[in-house]
């Protein structure tokens, strides 16, 4: 099977697996008051390692987003704490220069990317990042034994200590610390960092009225709902984190995307998924990239136990769907 290559308004955005790496990284984490579009990053930490890994500098901001800072029982961040400190336009020219000429790494890199990306856009100016890698599916191309997804395992797998969860800087020093060995297995056991094309939100249009009337549009130019042949494979049942998606696995998504919905559900039906508009006990996926929203079917998935991963977890998955048991 070819590799499935994601694009979003005639703009190819490839899995890219080379790149020149000579500015190093820029490891970060945001904090925000939540985790949709409209959302606002409250704090911001950016560690930057040389080409090698290495540590050679780290910077750590609030951010007063002007509004309620959201779910204070997770980040601690409250509006009192906030209101003394800089706006993101105060900021963004720090927070430019640590970011500039580096690959982005971060844990769940399309989140912090769309948040960064977004607050750059009210401000008038575009993040200079242009390839991001996340470490949730640089840990998956490593076959980490991790029990899940989350930046904790990860931290423990790599003996790195976690002292503050959910801070800016101490998430984004751990990250780095665990970004580092990462590296060095990659470069050892000649596995491809998986670098992605950073897209600006403006890029895909977030900003322009919603076309046709239609609510919870995502920027793409309107289409009407496709009618798809049904999926040839039966559901050979649940992914399973570490293991290929196979054919005939019902995949869902719900919530914002990077990539046009209907291209990455294109992508998907190519690959021999059957795309399903809503969650139950039978699907075998969801692909979200806010996994604690509300939306109907991130709570389903939540009741049921769907597996779930991010845009940028499944693109990658969809370069190698293995062929159905059956066929």
């Amino acid at each position: 099977m070819q590799p499935i290559q994601p694009e979003t308004h005639g703009v190819h955005l490839p899995a890219q697996r080379t790149a020149t790496l000579d500015g190093g990284f820029a490891v970060v984490d945001v904090e925000t008051t939540g985790l949709g579009r409209s959302d606002r990053v409250i704090s911001a930490g950016v560690y930057q390692l040389d080409p090698d890994g290495e540590i050679t500098d780290h910077w750590y901001t609030l951010v007063n987003p002007e509004r309620d800072p959201g779910p204070v029982w997770i980040h601690g961040l409250t509006a009192q704490l906030l209101s003394g400190a800089p706006t993101f336009p105060e900021i963004a020219d720090e927070f430019a220069t640590r970011l500039a000429d580096r690959v982005l790494v971060a844990h769940n890199a399309l989140f912090d990317w769309n948040m960064i990306s977004r607050e750059f856009s009210r401000a008038g100016r575009r993040a200079p990042v242009d390839q991001r890698i996340c470490t949730m599916v640089l840990s998956r191309d490593l076959r980490l034994p991790l029990p899940n997804g989350k930046l904790s395992s990860l931290a423990a797998h790599f003996g790195v200590q976690q002292r503050q969860a959910h801070n800016a800087l101490d998430d984004a020093r751990v990250l780095a610390e665990a970004f580092r060995p990462s590296l060095h297995l990659a470069r050892l056991g000649g596995v491809p960092l998986p670098l992605q094309t950073c897209v600006a939100v403006t890029d895909l249009g977030e900003d322009e009225p919603a076309a046709s009337g239609r609510s919870g549009w995502t920027g793409a130019a309107y289409r009407q709902a496709k009618k798809r042949p049904p999926c040839p494979y039966p559901n050979p049942g649940r992914w399973e984190d570490g293991k290929p998606l196979v054919q005939g696995m019902r995949v869902a998504f719900t919530g914002d995307t990077a990539t046009d919905r209907e291209l990455l559900e294109d992508r998907a039906a190519e690959a021999g998924l059957h795309i399903a508009g809503s969650v139950s006990r039978l699907t075998s996926l969801l692909v979200t990239n806010e996994p604690n929203s509300w939306s109907g079917k991130a709570r389903k998935a939540r009741e049921v136990g769907t597996p779930v991963v991010g845009e940028d977890a499944f693109l990658q998955l969809l370069r190698e769907v293995a062929p159905h048991p059956g066929a």
